[in-house]
């Protein structure tokens, strides 16, 4: 994501007044703002649950709805895990949202008593639900919502404490590595197995697990290898927070023998290889059992290093600039313009399909660009005089300069070429493509990233070429993002995304993902005609820029610049005459 710097003057998380009211995406400012939310983890808890088991408590799981933007339609967004027989479980797996300031979020938790393995949520006993928002949540004191669950008619059904924490902006992380020295001996014919589990403790109290190392086999004195933890996760950025460090026997069949465990925390480990940083390993039982107990071994913190990450806004702020290409689909497969089925209807009271795309996605990528011109292309047309089919043709008319002054001035040229051209086929992509790779391949030195914004109904025709395009271009610092727009199925489109699976040509896979996909129906109304979130659809459109930004800068070692230092006018001292 875009690195959340904090604008200045926002209160802290944990002050009064909850968490920061963000900027909308009006005020889309690249180096104030990144994208308009705020990460924050729900912690969930309940007290005095419903009993639905005869011999046992109830096994209580919470899962959490959210409610879509345009259909109101309630989707699963995650489960906890499972508490055996609890009536008040403390449920550790947390819940991560985006907190956007400037919409209602509907949520829905509904618990239930799990009575077999199955995921199926009819097999296992309802024990009651609780409806709130995500503001409820945050605007609550100290950001804790406590209310009561109902959905069972005449049961006292218990209440519910969610409790939300705004994930800490901190960007280090730490490589550290550790040792242990006469560890107890757990298994009978060989030494232990051991391994090392890290936690960090929560506001209230808990410990959520952050980081297993791997298992050493057959010893009692192990080394383990440096591992790298982001400091959020280690401690959200709270360098005096507990973290617990278990160390475990592994054993094959999952029942892993407690070894012993100690605590520290981010700034004790921060001293790096001292006496402060060797740990005994206490196991209580053995403790209360054993007057001589002494310990059940030690660990050593044998190295620690911090390492900052570097942000998407760190390259921008030292001087990288972003280009948009914009490519716009005239196949035939849109409909006649002149109808108003047509995906390209000319109406002249409001935009259609794509103008409405060009115009939101646009308003939000125009921001990052920093001369705001436009190459604007089109594809799959006739054009004029003789009919000839072109699969990179410039909107306004000009091949030697295909710029568009802003967003205004690409929206200006789509409807003088929508008059003027036949719109035909087939769909290609690649040449749209291979033309903006063409200048990518040009600046490799990370003073330039190039993003190719495609806006088409989805029904393609080079999907061989396109992969193959898309394959040669990951190793480029370009990234490609397409809209899909209309009703078709986008399957396709999908496909090119590589979320799933890893686009490949010909055997060969692409360097890194560079290919967002965005179904520009998802943001819209039931009427078509107003887009029902633009913080939303920001976010989704650009989401996995910044990673594929920042994947292209490290996998080249290219480091951003200095970010050079704020203006200061200079000062003309009046001279006085006495």
């Amino acid at each position: 994501m875009f690195g959340l710097e904090k604008p200045a003057g926002q209160q802290e998380p944990g002050r009064s007044g909850g968490l920061p009211k963000m900027a909308s995406v009006g005020g889309f400012n690249v180096l104030s703002s990144s994208i308009p939310a705020t990460k924050v983890e729900l912690s969930v808890s309940c007290r005095n649950l419903l009993d639905r088991d005869t011999f046992s408590k109830s096994d209580p799981i919470c899962v959490l709805y959210t409610q879509a933007v345009g259909n109101k339609e309630w989707r699963e967004f995650g489960r906890t895990e499972v508490i055996d027989n609890t009536l008040n479980p403390d449920f550790v797996r947390k819940f991560i949202m985006d907190y956007f300031f400037e919409e209602r979020e509907n949520l829905r938790f509904d618990f239930y008593d799990v009575d077999s393995k199955s995921p199926n949520l009819s097999k296992h006993d309802f024990l009651g639900q609780m409806f709130c928002t995500l503001g409820e949540i945050v605007g609550s004191q100290g950001s804790r919502l406590e209310k009561p669950i109902v959905g069972i008619p005449g049961k006292k059904c218990g209440t519910v404490i969610v409790t939300a924490e705004e994930l800490g902006c901190c960007r280090d992380s730490v490589l550290m590595q550790f040792c242990a020295n006469k560890l107890d001996k757990k298994d009978f014919f060989g030494k232990s197995d051991p391994f090392l589990v890290f936690h960090r403790s929560n506001e209230d109290g808990s410990f959520t697990i952050c980081h297993k190392t791997e298992v050493v086999k057959n010893t009692l004195n192990p080394v383990w290898q440096a591992f790298k933890i982001s400091v959020r996760a280690l401690c959200n950025g709270d360098y005096d927070r507990t973290i617990k460090v278990e160390v475990y026997d592994w054993d094959r069949d999952g029942s892993h023998d407690f070894i012993g465990e100690f605590t520290t925390s981010y700034r004790e480990l921060s001293r790096g290889q001292s006496q402060f940083n060797v740990y005994e390993v206490i196991n209580p039982k053995k403790k209360g059992k054993k007057k001589k107990y002494v310990n059940s071994g030690t660990v050593t913190l044998l190295s620690f290093l911090i390492e900052t990450e570097v942000s998407f806004l760190d390259y921008i702020k030292g001087g990288t600039q972003i280009n948009f290409t914009v490519a716009i689909d005239f196949t035939a497969s849109n409909g006649n313009p002149s109808q108003p089925t047509s995906l390209h209807y000319m109406n002249p009271y409001q935009l259609n399909a794509y103008g409405m795309a060009l115009r939101a996605v646009g308003e939000i990528i125009q921001d990052y660009d920093s001369d705001k011109m436009f190459p604007a292309l089109g594809f799959g047309a006739r054009l004029p005089p003789d009919g000839r089919v072109s699969h990179e043709f410039a909107l306004n008319g000009n091949p030697q300069n295909p710029y568009c002054h802003g967003i205004d001035g690409v929206m200006e040229a789509y409807y003088r070429s929508l008059k003027s051209v036949q719109l035909y086929g087939p769909t290609n992509f690649a040449p749209v493509i291979n033309h903006v790779a063409r200048y990518a391949a040009s600046v490799k030195d990370g003073s330039q990233y190039f993003v190719l914004l495609i806006i088409t109904d989805g029904v393609i025709s080079d999907m061989a070429q396109t992969k193959e395009s898309i394959v040669n271009a990951s190793k480029l610092p370009m990234s490609i993002i397409i809209v899909g727009v209309g009703p078709a199925e986008f399957d396709a489109m999908e496909e090119l995304d590589g979320d799933v699976v890893r686009i490949s040509s010909r055997g060969r896979f692409a360097e890194r993902d560079i290919v967002q996909f965005v179904p520009f129906r998802d943001y819209i109304d039931r009427s078509g005609n107003h887009v029902l979130s633009m913080a939303r659809l920001a976010k989704d459109v650009l989401a996995e820029i910044p990673e594929q930004f920042l994947s292209y800068m490290r996998v080249r070692g290219i480091k951003p610049s200095p970010a050079p230092p704020p203006y200061t006018p200079p000062i003309h001292v009046l001279q006085t005459q006495i």
